[in-house]
This record gives structure tokens, sequence and C-alpha cells, in this order.
């Protein structure tokens, strides 16, 4: 099997990797998937991505078909780099192989750049035509008109505190808070039409490849505000050469005022994510999150 085979018969491919007619290596891919190197005849190798058996239950319905439509429309935009969907099937995701290589400044500059031109691609509403993912946690896609701060409470805010509280990762403590960061939600300021974003991207999701670009991977993709991309960048330690990006990112598009203050509530959902995933490990992680919101909110109306 050669990469033009693959693209032309995509549905070919568990047979010959059940008949190991394809060499198959295991390579790091995320908290949620198995992921391999698949070198094929050619020379070519793709990079897929299967439900792990240790799951503990099938693979939820529509998974990978978000993930490659995600994908597909982030690719479509012709800005940012993302990896080319080579098969999408229920079980299975096999994308374009992107070569590592080592995060540079110039090659954050150019992502700061590209990441402008891809969120200013728009979208026609908050949410998205497909189902939504976060991780292995479904999300509310259906398309809305906003306005975001709106939306956002409703769809990305609300349902991960009920999972997380629910599961036990939250206690009511943390529950407190994060809903005075929903009843204010309209306060925070910065609403503005739906960007094309990532929705998932903490740095983890940021590839920097040999060809000293930064890919896309693993999106939640979606129509949303610009600032959650860019907040979820300094997540967990924060991205490479985040000051260049971000530096880069303004001289194409700059950000409406008050953009630091709102940093901590565009990252409360995946704190929330996190939360109900993980369990209780994040519980600080929220509350920290959640105050610092609302502490940002008191700034944002004095300096006003």
């Amino acid at each position: 099997m050669d990469l033009a085979y693959l693209r032309t018969h995509p549905e070919h491919l568990p047979t010959f990797l059940t008949h190991q007619r394809i060499r198959e290596t295991p390579v790091a891919g995320g908290d949620i998937c198995a992921a391999s190197r698949l070198t094929l005849d050619d020379g070519h190798s793709v990079f897929a991505k299967t439900w792990p058996e240790t799951a503990g239950g099938p693979v939820p319905e529509g998974f990978f078909a978000a993930e490659a439509a995600g994908l597909r429309w982030l690719r479509e935009a012709g800005t940012v780099a993302v990896p080319e969907v080579v098969v999408a099937l229920p079980g299975l995701l096999a994308l374009e192989w992107i070569e590592p290589g080592e995060p540079t400044p110039e090659a954050a500059e150019r992502f700061g750049r590209e990441l402008a031109a891809l969120h200013r691609a728009g979208a026609p509403a908050f949410g998205a035509d497909w189902a939504g993912f976060v991780g292995s946690l479904p999300q509310d896609n259906r398309p809305d008109a906003g306005p975001w701060s709106r939306w956002f409470a409703r769809c990305r805010l609300l349902p991960h505190l009920r999972r997380a509280v629910a599961g036990g990762g939250l206690t009511d403590v943390e529950a407190v808070l994060v809903e005075q960061v929903v009843e204010r939600i309209g306060e925070f300021g910065g609403d503005e039409p739906p960007a094309r974003i990532h929705g998932d991207l903490w740095p983890g999701n940021a590839l920097w490849g040999a060809d000293d670009r930064v890919w896309l991977v693993d999106p939640a993709a979606h129509g949303g505000h610009r600032e959650t991309d860019l907040a979820q960048l300094a997540l967990f330690g924060g991205a490479p050469h985040l000051d260049r990006i971000l530096a880069a990112y303004a001289q194409e598009w700059p950000l409406a005022d008050g953009w630091r203050e709102r940093v901590p509530l565009h990252q409360l959902h995946l704190m929330l994510v996190h939360a109900a995933l993980f369990g209780g490990a994040y519980r600080d992680a929220v509350a920290r999150t959640a105050r610092s919101a609302l502490a940002g909110l008191g700034r944002a109306t004095v300096d006003g």
C-alpha cells in the first residue's frame, strides 16, 4: 500500500493493519487515543489514531469524524499549517505525517501571523456544523448567533462544570466560583463576531515541525472567540516563544482592550474540561482560574 492507493481506498487501511501489511510504530499521541506511525511501501508515513482498548467502551459516535471535519475546516482557510486528513473512518483517523523539529523564534513569529489570518477567516456562527468533542467529552456545537459571552457560558462553561461536579472532580466551593463568573459573563467585554478557531490550543496541540512551521493538531475546531486560542497557548507552562507569537499576532490583528484581564476567563473552559476528565487533581486550578477571572473583571472596571 502506497500513499496514492491509501488516498483512493482509505477504507482498506484497517484490513492492511489487521494482517500486518504495514509497518506500525507506536508514537506519542496525547492522553486519549493510541497513536502510531505507519510506514507505507513508497516510503511515505502517516500518523494514525485509534480508540484504545483500555478506554473501557466503544469509540463515541462521531468522534473521529468531528476531528477530521475540524482539521479540514481549519486547513481550507489556507493560512496556518494543518495536516491533511488521509483517512477518516469511524474507528480510525490517519493524517499526513509531520516530521517534528525544534521551536525557533522565526517559526513562532510566522505562527503568530498565520494564526491571526486563520481567525480572520471567520465562521458563520458560534459552534459548528458537526458534532463537537474536546478530548473524549462531547461539546454542544449547535450553531448560535451569539453574543459570544452568552454562548460561551451556556455551551462551554456550564456543561463541563456540571460534568466535573457530577464526577466528583469539583466541589460546591469551586462550582460557586465558576457560577459567579457565569453570572457576570456579560461584564467582561470583548465580544466579537465568530472567529475560526482551533478550540483546544494548549501548547501540546501546536506541533513544531522540521520545516520551521507550527502545525495545528487535535482541534476542537469551531466558530468562537480568537482570544480563546491565544489564552490556551499560555496554559501548562506556555508555548515556546509565546511572547513572539503574541507580538506577531498583534501586528497582524490587534486584540481588543482588556484582553489580558480576560485570559483567565478563556482558560477556564479547558480547566473545567480537565476537571471533568481527570478529576480532583484540577480542583485547585479551576478555583485559581475562576478567582483570577473575577479579579481581572475588577481591574478592568477600575481601569475603565
